[in-house]
């Protein structure tokens, strides 16, 4: 599985992040690019490299040409994001973290999340951050994310609604359960933006995982320190540890009885849309002897906002219940075989270092098959075949397979063998 590790020994920020994942490969082209696809105007994005305490890094500017951002509450910033023809995953991920930005800022100010106005964060520069930090994730394969505990500065730091300490209070609910820590280094070195990105990115907070290195990029902040450099870090490469992914999520149920059969299609769009995991009905029998539909959703707690809103606007129920739940998943990467019939990505579950099972991209398959005009299910088939081939490691389904000389052809396919900017 690929792995990135963020080491915030200068804290995080929005540009920073943007800046080391250039800095790992992420051409700044390629970004504005794809940044681009957002119904967005008025900025421009640029990188340089710079140096910071004797160490080089990538500075990302985005220069706004309006003199005053405008504000945006949720509905704004969703509009903006939706209306993109950025990738779902994206798109999904970008209003993660703009989601656990408002939930902050509704607590901090004790008033509902839909009178939330981002006013730093909801400007054009904190947008193309957070979907410019998510379109590079998603350039590296969207790999497993650890970060550092979080260096977050002290003293006072000025925003729009005054002066406050560092942390400041958004930045400071963010935190709640995350390591974090403060130096001598007087400033904010950890932002809301960057807080949000941090929790709803990061898989894990602690040391650097175990991983053979392939990448280093340092993002640089806006800021000089006096012999401290300004820098985020960030390690790509391969996690060696391939265990189990432990996580809690939350599990939502509601029973419904008289809605349109028609419509539980498209709430299953819009809540997988919304940042759910899972969603799945089941027949049940209800009061009155009337048949109906038990929809359950897993979602993490990030999004449990947004997955609200969905159920409520798309369905006839007046409510649910949820509770938190562990779960268990093997860790995952992503290789690619060479077919007859194109390249096909092979989504492979791993445990204890050891490959459990390997499963061709259904997309890629599809694709194959309509450009060559075979059968799907030929494509998947020698895709599977290939893998324990290239490989050597698919326990037990590869053996057979590897010990075969010839390229599979079309036509005559091998059988498988039996195995805020600062």
């Amino acid at each position: 599985m690929r792995g990135l590790y963020l080491d915030c020994f200068s804290g995080i920020s929005g540009d920073m992040l943007l800046g080391a994942l250039v800095d790992l490969g992420v051409e700044a082209g390629y970004l504005r690019s794809q940044l681009r696809k957002l119904p967005l105007t008025g900025y421009r994005l640029s990188a340089s490299r710079v140096t910071r305490a004797r160490l080089r890094g990538t500075k990302v500017d985005v220069e706004i040409a309006a003199r005053r951002a405008p504000q945006r509450g949720i509905r704004e910033i969703r509009a903006v994001v939706e209306r993109s023809r950025l990738s779902p995953t994206v798109r999904e991920r970008a209003m993660a973290a703009f989601n656990a930005l408002v939930d902050a800022e509704a607590r901090v100010h004790r008033v509902p999340r839909e009178r939330v106005h981002l006013h730093e964060a909801g400007a054009t520069d904190a947008i193309v951050d957070i979907v410019g930090a998510m379109i590079g994730l998603e350039r590296l394969g969207w790999p497993r994310v650890v970060c550092s505990p979080l260096h977050v500065g002290r003293g006072m730091v000025t925003m729009e609604h005054g002066t406050f300490p560092v942390p400041g209070p958004a930045t400071a609910e963010l935190l709640k359960g995350k390591p974090c820590y403060a130096t001598h280094v007087e400033g904010e070195l950890v932002t809301p933006t960057g807080a949000a990105l941090a929790v709803t990115l990061a898989s894990d907070f602690g040391p650097l995982p175990s991983m053979r290195l392939q990448k280093v990029g340092y993002g640089a902040g806006s800021r000089q320190f006096d012999g401290h450099p300004n820098l985020l870090r960030a390690l790509y490469g391969d996690l060696l540890d391939d265990g189990a992914i432990r996580e809690t999520v939350l599990v939502l149920e509601t029973t419904i009885d008289d809605m349109n059969p028609q419509l539980y299609g498209h709430l299953m769009d819009r809540l997988f849309a919304a940042g759910a995991l899972e969603v799945f009905y089941t027949p049940i029998q209800m009061k009155k002897n009337r048949p109906g539909t038990l929809a359950t959703v897993i979602c993490p707690e990030a999004v449990l906002e947004e997955v609200t809103s969905v159920i409520f606007r798309e369905t006839t129920t007046i409510g649910f219940r949820y509770l938190p739940m562990g779960r268990i998943e093997m860790g995952r990467r992503t290789e690619t075989v060479r077919t007859p019939y194109g390249p096909v990505r092979m989504k492979v579950s791993c445990h204890g270092g050891e490959v459990m099972q390997a499963t061709p991209e259904y997309e890629d398959c599809r694709r194959a098959a309509l450009t060559a005009g075979v059968p799907l299910k030929e494509v998947q088939r020698i895709a599977a075949a290939l893998f324990p081939r290239m490989s050597g490691n698919l326990q037990g389904a590869g053996r057979g397979a590897a010990r075969g000389g010839r390229r599979a052809r079309p036509g005559r396919p091998r059988r498988a063998g039996a195995r805020r900017r600062r």
